[in-house]
């Protein structure tokens, strides 16, 4: 069968309403994280699903075709979701700041889900990572000659706190939880993050559950190695859910 066949079916309105009946016997956070972020494995990847500023805005569906943050929109939603009205209104919520679809209101940068996502996520860096974490205040949006990286969204300044790469030993990887949102930091002025995953223990293996451009597609990859040439960590720790029909 096709990729993208195959993707449609997993997908399909019948496979979903199976897979919310499915949820309930699994745990709220981590598990949950793990069994849902699961069946995204393989999906393709694709770049800009979602509307550019100049486009109407709606709220996207998307999920036979993924990149690395709207798989993280899908899977947060699907997680406190028990049937597919309640999953669409979570990825409003979720996607949007007070639930409100248009393009200003996106969350637009991985920080974005610790400030106005506070219900569903925590930012643990600082305390995973303890005295090995850096600060830095950081104009998001702004580039170093003052343009814009997303073109209609204001900066805004913002301290953001990460785990250089080179600090993360094996005191902090035992730290790590499955279900774990990572943003792998960037040193770039104007950006919090270059890339974003979920954290998971398999089989004895620490993995970045990701939607990869180089790849193309939804796969696992060892933690530490990728970790290897990038310049740090963010980490967004899921709070306990009370899954919602509504």
């Amino acid at each position: 069968m096709p990729a993208d066949e195959s993707a449609r079916e997993r997908f399909s309105r019948p496979a979903l309403d199976e897979l919310f009946r499915k949820f309930p016997e699994r745990e709220l956070t981590g598990a949950r994280i793990e069994f849902i972020s699961r069946q995204f494995l393989g999906i393709p990847y694709r770049a800009d699903t979602l509307a550019g500023p100049a486009e109407a805005e709606s709220l996207v569906l998307s999920l036979t075709e993924v990149d690395c943050f709207t798989l993280l929109d899908y899977v947060e939603a699907m997680r406190h979701a028990s049937s597919f009205g309640g999953f669409l209104e979570l990825l409003r919520r979720i996607r949007y700041r007070e639930g409100l679809v248009s393009f200003t209101h996106r969350n637009h940068f991985f920080s974005d889900w610790a400030v106005y996502n506070s219900q569903f996520v925590g930012d643990v860096t600082a305390a995973v990572g303890r005295g090995r974490v850096r600060r830095i205040t950081k104009s998001l949006n702004r580039k170093e000659d003052g343009s814009f990286f997303i073109p209609g969204i204001l900066p805004v300044v913002r301290e953001i706190i990460y785990i250089p790469s080179p600090l993360i030993d094996g005191g902090i990887v035992e730290k790590l939880q499955t279900g774990d949102y990572a943003g792998i930091y960037t040193d770039a002025p104007g950006l919090d993050v270059s890339h974003v995953g979920i954290i998971v223990r398999r089989d004895g293996d620490l993995v970045l559950r990701h939607a990869s451009s180089s790849h193309g597609k939804v796969l696992d990859q060892d933690f530490r190695a990728y970790m290897e040439d990038r310049a740090g960590l963010i980490l967004l720790r899921p709070r306990a859910a009370t899954v919602s029909g509504a």
